[in-house]
């Protein structure tokens, strides 16, 4: 019988088509000839859950991830990353902020990386120094200075691409693309938005009252209101009411959720309503189920998975982490994780111990490891 190191390389390479991605990389560490064959990378690693980006190993100084397919960390060392706050995910990409307050855009499975400009002011009136002036730690400000941050494209797919940010009091938007040595702030409503969207060429905002603007990059760039009513009573009620706006298999869905309070003012989530805007015909429509998919939703652009590829997956499940925006992480940590059962509109408990996480300070974020 042959041995497994001869196999050819056809074969080899049609077997790394079905390895998610840890299995890449011990496939390659068999024998030199699957060494050879794994670093192609002729395929992208198959199907898998996305993975928890976890806060800082304080001693061995190693970002902690968490394979939910797994029900496994893994450690990786990535120095970029080292007493940062990630802030964002977007394609497989993470944005974070460093105790000098700068900004870097990394693929933590790849290393490759871009520096960011300086953040804009605060408000009109406040910048870094009179924040520190005032009592803020830069360990604070790491947590505050930007609430969420996504990307138009993969940079590894389309080096234009451009970088959004929400920032300061009120989730200003601001963007930025390879080659501009600033932030571009964009003239915003007089209201704090709630979560931004790139949805078919264009960049989608969601406010309080289920305002939605989009981003006219004519001229001087602003917010423009999208003319559709949305009555605000649909939304399941409670308290802690957020927006995200997610691209599920090319419909733009607006999904609200809602918790209630409990003691020290910690705020646990009761549920979720989905609603898609039909921006055409100025109408909404409510989904009672995502057609057997899951939902990855938090601190990053929401990511959606078949559940019948991956056994392990709650059908028509939506996974939260994101914590409660008006809470202090500082003082509260991250304790609301959970997955919402649209069938049954009932929470499921959680999928990751929450004394795990509490009370650290980074917000857990889902991230689809994009290697190659």
């Amino acid at each position: 019988m042959a041995a497994w190191s001869d196999l050819t390389f056809d074969i080899l390479e049609h077997i790394t088509s079905f390895l998610p991605l840890p299995d890449h990389y011990r496939f390659g560490a068999v024998c030199k000839n699957w060494r050879l064959i794994s670093k192609q990378r002729r395929h992208p690693p198959a199907p898998q859950l996305p993975w928890l980006v976890l806060e800082d190993d304080k001693k061995t100084r190693t970002r902690k991830f968490y394979s939910l397919s797994e029900d496994k960390h893994y450690s990786l060392d990535i120095p970029e990353l080292h007493g940062s706050y990630i802030c964002g995910s977007s394609h497989g990409w993470l944005f974070a902020i460093d105790l000098k307050l700068t900004g870097i855009l990394i693929n933590p499975f790849t290393r490759e990386c871009y520096e960011l400009p300086l953040l804009p002011p605060w408000d009109e009136d406040t910048n870094v120094t009179t924040l520190i002036e005032i009592g803020y730690t830069f360990e604070e400000l790491q947590t505050l200075l930007v609430y969420k941050a996504i990307l138009s494209h993969d940079p590894k797919e389309k080096s234009d691409f451009t970088a959004m940010i929400m920032f300061g009091v009120k989730n200003e938007p601001a963007f930025w693309r390879p080659g501009d040595s600033s932030w571009t702030v964009i003239d915003g409503l007089d209201c704090s938005m709630d979560d931004i969207l790139y949805y078919k060429g264009n960049f989608y905002l969601v406010a309080a009252m289920n305002l939605l603007c989009v981003v006219d990059f004519e001229c001087k760039p602003k917010l423009v209101e999208v003319g559709i009513e949305i009555p605000a009573e649909i939304s399941v009620g409670g308290c802690g009411i957020q927006r995200f706006l997610v691209d599920f298999n090319g419909h733009m869905l607006l999904i609200e959720r809602s918790g209630h309070t409990v003691e020290n003012y910690k705020v646990i989530t009761d549920g979720f309503v989905v609603i898609e805007p039909k921006l055409e015909q100025n109408c909404y429509h409510t989904w009672y189920d995502i057609d057997g998919y899951a939902l990855f939703l938090g601190r990053n652009t929401c990511i959606h998975v078949d559940s019948c590829r991956l056994p392990k997956c709650k059908k028509n499940g939506i996974y939260f982490t994101h914590p409660i925006e008006s809470q202090s992480p500082k003082e509260f940590g991250f304790h609301d994780l959970g997955v919402f059962d649209m069938i049954t509109n009932k929470i499921m408990g959680t999928f990751y111990s929450v004394e795990k996480v509490f009370p650290q300070v980074d917000s857990p974020v889902w991230i689809t490891p994009n290697p190659w």
